[in-house]
């Protein structure tokens, strides 16, 4: 029964018994003769409502109790769900200033650009004006020229008379005084185009500076949107959408003669992506995705071959190595012109693999993707523990297992799935032993060695086998 109608029974039945005792002893007394005492010695009597009263108030006792941890449960959520609200405010108001830094980068750039616009205006108006001068310089000169012409003639016909060579020379201190004239302004045309040039000469030393500071702005620009970019988390479906676009098939061949039917050539298709570190080129996959596989005794093969391909792009393995930090994982080396002849998209590893709590796992040959907790042990530094009570997926069915590839939330990769729990982190490109393709492999007794990187696998702890 609820405990809310019990406590309203309860309330009525106990009003009731006060009421009914309460006439019993009003008529006990209008029925007693005043005039007669009668003492009479009796034993005490529990009031009629004291057992429900005491049970009332256990019901209420409890129900406060309940109501008091109610209240301590609901201020227990509510710090949690205050503290999680100030992460994410911190983190919007990060991302605001990186915005605003961003805003601010764009408007200094587009003041350089219309400060570079004036001073090319000048240095074109400068342009101008020198030219002019240089007219002018020469309009000048060419004035002496016809002038001291002019001078030669009147000194020839001197001989003629006296009178007209007194003439001639008055004419002729007034060409000079012409020509001494014409020698000051060519003189000061000079200067001015002289000057004209050391005017030139600063607006383009101005230029050059103006350019230097526009490409460090454009360069710091453009670390300031990678920087945004690398902080700004992608939705696991765009993630798993690049991923399909971007997957290489792998074919591989391991042959070996047959004998009575057992034994003989071995293929494995499997799909992957190229990944690299800013310096090595590789496609990644698990030792399952391959031919060979680790075990003791191991397979003593005689060749292998096998090619990486994405949409009409292929390229041929030349060898294949196993990764020192576990062998397990599989690398396959391609050289920077293999890969863009390939023309798929090239992963970075993730420089901070612990920037995110979270992370999106996606399935290498099966369509499925979600996302997924990944926490750290402090026993198995090189590797992450997949947290699967967190697991979430997203599309197919979802079950994670090894091989498959952990993607960070900013689209770099973290790692490997070794088994169903653990991802090897992809710190380092090392190989522990390496495989050559299209050769002659009778000598190098493969199997001996797939039999060596089995018992270090089983000398692992038991949770990363």
């Amino acid at each position: 029964m609820n405990r809310s109608i019990l406590i309203v029974i309860c309330d009525f039945l106990l009003l009731s018994l006060l009421t009914f005792s309460t006439d019993l002893s009003h008529m006990a007394n209008e029925n007693t003769q005043r005039t007669t005492k009668v003492a009479v010695e009796t034993n005490t009597v529990v009031e009629p409502g004291q057992d429900l009263a005491n049970v009332m108030k256990l019901s209420l006792e409890e129900e406060r109790k309940n109501r008091e941890q109610l209240q301590q449960e609901l201020a227990q959520a509510r710090g949690m769900t205050n503290q999680q609200q100030s992460q994410l405010s911190e983190q919007e108001r990060e991302n605001a200033r990186l915005q605003q830094q961003y805003g601010l980068a764009q408007t200094n750039l587009a003041n350089l650009n219309r400060q570079l616009e004036n001073h090319s205006l000048l240095e074109q108006e400068s342009e101008q004006k020198l030219v002019l001068s240089q007219a002018e310089l020469q309009k000048q000169a060419e004035l002496a020229a016809a002038l001291q012409k002019q001078i030669d003639q009147l000194s020839k016909s001197n001989q003629m008379a006296l009178t007209e060579k007194q003439l001639a020379l008055a004419d002729k201190q007034k060409l000079a005084n012409q020509l001494q004239l014409a020698e000051v302004e060519g003189q000061a045309a000079s200067e001015r185009a002289t000057l004209m040039q050391q005017e030139v000469q600063v607006a383009r030393v101005e230029n050059e500076q103006l350019a230097e500071g526009f490409k460090a702005l454009a360069t710091n620009s453009s670390q300031l949107k990678q920087e945004i970019q690398e902080n700004r988390a992608l939705a696991p479906n765009t993630i798993f959408s690049d991923f399909v676009s971007n997957r290489v098939e792998t074919s591989m061949l391991a042959a070996r003669p047959a004998f009575l039917g057992f034994g003989g050539d071995k293929t494995k298709n499997a799909q992957t992506i190229l990944v690299t570190d800013g310096v090595n080129f590789f496609a990644l996959c698990h030792v399952q995705d391959t031919p060979l596989s680790l075990w003791d005794p191991g397979t003593d093969w005689d060749k292998l071959t096998g090619t990486l391909a994405w949409h009409n792009g292929q390229v041929a393995i030349h060898s294949l190595g196993f990764s020192q930090q576990d062998p397990r994982v599989v690398m396959i080396p391609v050289t920077p012109a293999e890969a863009k002849q390939l023309g798929c998209k090239v992963y970075h590893v993730a420089a901070d693999p612990y920037k995110f709590q979270d992370a999106v796992l996606v399935g290498a040959d099966e369509d499925y993707y979600g996302e997924c907790n990944f926490q750290i042990d402090m026993e198995t530094p090189h590797y992450l523990k997949l947290d699967r009570s967190l697991l979430r997926g997203l599309f197919g069915k979802f079950n994670p297992s090894r091989g498959d590839l952990v993607l960070s939330r900013t689209g770099e990769l973290l790692g490997i799935m070794v088994n169903d729990t653990y991802c090897l982190t992809m710190q380092s490109f090392a190989t522990r032993v390496s495989f050559p393709f299209n050769q002659d492999l009778t000598s190098q007794h493969t199997g001996g060695t797939l039999a060596q990187l089995y018992d270090y696998i089983f000398e692992l702890p038991p949770r990363l086998q």
